[in-house]
């Protein structure tokens, strides 16, 4: 199964999505990539899934990848449109190498040709978008408007991205145009408040995610939070620390609550 979904008891008009969560790796593909990379492929969002595990409780909706990012990216424009244009690296949709620029295949290849590329959109990326549009046009008809809270982490430091440190936690919302100004300012009111440092729209606006489904016209509202790992994750940024995520769930419960309130 391409998503899984996580589905709450009662609903509220907020959808999370977490793309980057997969670690999977279809059959048929296996066996092209390098073994010891897949075994723990570095650019996930590792846990990410398991620290919003709170949200159902809340009303809300989650669907996550089971894939990694590195079959197909579900965070990318389905024609690979770049989302930055200042020199950093940005992976395509179906990503030959890491963000460090290591090649993830055995035969060593810099990119996947457009017929792999076509196939693993059918298979992997469309079923995902699909089920996603459906959540959210579900409960925009039920509640007349929907907000998209879109989920990442990402390593304290990543050269290729930036030289510096990145902040604790990035609010994008694509310089203001993806949700109204009233779920953008209370969001990062409450964020400000939880003695991280937050940024917003830099160094990230939000993902292809976040910009196509963000139509505050429509009553579609979307918004990007992405977090460094040391939040949430031991030092080596691998293993889950609870005390570290306990406090980091209960700023976030804080914004959903914020959030549903202004929604319902």
């Amino acid at each position: 199964m391409v998503y899984s979904i996580d589905k709450p008891t009662h609903e509220v008009p907020i959808i999370i999505s977490i793309p980057h969560c997969g670690s999977a790796f279809p059959d048929e593909i296996k066996d092209q990539y390098k073994p010891k990379l897949i075994k723990a492929p570095d650019d996930t969002d590792w846990f990410v899934q398991t620290l919003y595990e709170f949200a159902p409780a809340m009303g809300i909706t989650m669907i996550t990848a089971n894939y990694s990012r590195w079959v197909i990216d579900l965070n990318r424009d389905p024609y690979s449109k770049p989302l930055y244009t200042d020199g950093r690296i940005i992976t395509p949709l179906c990503p030959a190498t890491t963000f460090l620029g290591e090649s993830i295949y055995k035969d060593e290849r810099q990119e996947v040709e457009l017929p792999e590329v076509k196939r693993r959109k059918d298979l992997y990326y469309q079923p995902y978008h699909s089920k996603l549009k459906e959540l959210l046009r579900q409960r925009r008809k039920k509640f007349g408007k929907v907000l998209l809270w879109d989920c990442h982490s990402i390593r304290q430091l990543v050269p290729t991205v930036q030289k510096d440190k990145f902040p604790d936690l990035i609010l994008g919302d694509a310089d203001g145009t993806t949700a109204a100004p009233d779920f953008i300012d209370s969001t990062l009111e409450i964020l400000k408040q939880g003695g991280y440092s937050v940024s917003h729209n830099h160094p990230f606006k939000g993902g292809y995610i976040t910009r196509y489904y963000g139509k505050p016209i429509k009553n579609r509202h979307a918004l990007q939070l992405e977090m460094t790992k040391v939040n949430y994750l031991d030092n080596t940024e691998t293993k889950y620390d609870k005390v570290r995520a306990a406090k980091m769930q209960e700023l976030l419960k804080r914004v959903f609550e914020k959030l549903i309130g202004q929604l319902m």
